[in-house]
């Protein structure tokens, strides 16, 4: 397989580049900045100054990071980034660096900052403009600049870092000791603002309309007459790679929904209704539930599960594709930015590797198809946003995630037709509540587990041994971490009483207390 790792942006776009040094908040970063309506990319702490200067930056952010910049193998930048006269932001480590480099002493301090700071602001004009002259800033450092570079000037400080926030307007360069991209940093976003507008003379011009159609150019111009391939799981993202490739190619996409047997109620019927009644695609529908569950018979083991799964699906997959008439050459898949970051590929940042995500680095080789993704560099925001201007309906724009796997690891243990029925009318009651609670788009996902368990019980005046549901509700900014929806007690007491006596089979109903970390959100 190949695919493009290019940056798509819209036309006479403006670009500010991060360098990342291995921020637990670079992708924040690189958020905010297009909250402010400019399209920002991440991309490697030691990139050269050539390969920086091909996206034609506006501007320049150094993030913070977890080493210091005295460690013999602390990550650098190239120095030649404070001569090009492009504007540069550092922010904490990336501070830091830009002092060392530009001739400033930089030490460790007794005790290292962490939370939150008074800032007291000594210019109020330019880059602080907006920030109040006393306000909240979070900090998160071991290492102080100790004295400044010649032409710069000190713009903030705390009670213990003199130098919280210092610039040399005249170049244009500045730096924060503290980390403005984090909300516990309420003007964060106003110091943001001015660096991209101030300094950066952007216009905040980047909008989501502009992505579909220099997207859609960049589609039609590499397909050409090919036909592309897209496994349609009726998820977001998915869902949206679906339209925009409609929009863009027509009925040379073809669009193949593989019914697993182990989907989520009618499922199936509501990607059908929706592709079909909303866009002119050319959708297939594969029933392959008797084959996966046949695969899971008797496995109890998770990561079994979901090889079985993961195979089966391929099989399934290429024996579908060699049925579609005409070139087939691409596939097309809604990998999203952050998984393009988080299994190292994209950017190859100083991060760790946390994962290798399926839509990365997961598929066979041998599979025949160049791979087409055009969400690559999109946050789940921007496609929720994408979704919108695409005229995706919103009960598939808002919709939770679903594992790739399915319900199968919900069902702990082995999976059988039974457990999937309990498992199915349970989901179904908990959406419907949280729903009418109007809850469901202030909680990011919401899901039931069957337990492998059993428990007495007491219904009417007989005795029931039956299965144990447990509900998971989880709130999160991007899933990495996440901890668990304070839903209504009155809330989870409908629930219950609902599941308890309109789904046979069940007799007890537990509720999730964990966050992530330590507890992953799914239990498999």
């Amino acid at each position: 397989m190949s695919a493009s790792n290019s940056p798509t942006l819209p036309s006479q776009s403006e670009t500010v580049l991060i360098l990342d040094f291995g921020s637990q908040y670079a992708q924040l970063i690189a958020r905010r900045v297009r909250e402010a309506g400019v399209y920002s990319l991440l991309v490697r702490p030691d990139a050269t100054v050539a390969e920086l200067l091909r996206h034609n930056p506006v501007g320049i952010i150094l993030s913070g990071g977890p080493s210091s910049v005295s460690d013999k193998n602390a990550p650098r930048c190239d120095p030649a980034i404070f001569k090009l006269g492009i504007p540069v932001l550092g922010i904490c480590y990336g501070m830091q660096l830009t002092a060392q480099i530009m001739g400033s002493r930089v030490e460790g301090v007794a005790t290292r900052e962490y939370g939150r700071a008074n800032l007291e602001v000594h210019d109020p004009s330019g880059f602080m403009m907006g920030v109040p002259a006393n306000s909240t800033v979070w900090m998160s450092h071991g290492d102080q600049v100790l004295d400044l570079p010649a032409g710069f000037e000190v713009l903030a400080s705390t009670s213990t870092c003199p130098f919280a926030a210092v610039g040399d307007p005249k170049r244009k360069i500045f730096g924060v000791q503290f980390h403005p991209e984090v909300t516990h940093t309420p003007h964060g976003m106003d110091i943001i603002r001015n660096f991209l507008f101030r300094s950066c003379g952007c216009r905040g011009n980047w909008r989501m309309s502009d992505f579909v159609s220099t997207e859609s150019d960049r589609i039609r111009e590499r397909v050409g007459s090919s036909r592309v391939l897209c496994g349609l799981s009726g998820g977001v993202d998915s869902s949206v790679v679906a339209a925009l490739l409609a929009k863009s190619i027509g009925r040379q996409l073809v669009c193949i929904f593989v019914d697993n047997g182990l989907l989520r109620k009618n499922e199936r019927t509501l990607v059908e209704s929706t592709f079909r009644d909303h866009f002119d695609i050319d959708l297939r529908v594969i029933d392959a539930s008797e084959d996966f569950l046949a695969d899971l018979d008797g496995i109890t083991d998770p990561q079994e599960k979901r090889r079985r799964i993961g195979h089966r699906f391929i099989e399934v997959f290429k024996t579908a594709a060699k049925t579609i008439e005409g070139n087939v050459q691409f596939l097309a898949q809604g990998t999203l930015y952050p998984d393009v970051i988080e299994s190292g590929h994209g950017h190859a940042g100083t991060a760790a590797n946390i994962k290798l995500h399926h839509n990365v680095g997961g598929l066979p080789e041998d599979l025949g198809f160049d791979l087409i993704e055009p969400l690559r560099h999109l946050f789940k925001d921007e496609v929720r946003t994408l979704g919108e201007v695409l005229g995706l309906p919103q009960h598939i724009i808002s919709r939770h995630p679903f594992p790739g796997p399915g319900l199968a690891v919900r069902c702990l243990g082995a999976v059988t037709p039974e457990q999937l029925r309990i498992l199915r009318d349970c989901d179904e009651i908990l959406l419907e509540e949280i729903v009418a609670a109007d809850l469901y788009r202030k909680t990011d996902q919401v899901f039931a587990v069957l337990l492998p368990v059993r428990s007495v019980g007491v219904m009417g005046d007989g005795r029931t041994y039956d299965s144990v549901v447990a509900l998971r509700a989880v709130t999160t900014q991007d899933f990495m971490t996440a901890d668990w929806a304070r839903l209504p007690y009155e809330v989870l007491a409908t629930i219950s009483s609902r599941l308890i006596n309109e789904v046979n089979g069940v007799n007890r109903v537990v509720y999730d207390i964990s966050s992530k970390p330590p507890a992953t959100i799914e239990w498999e």
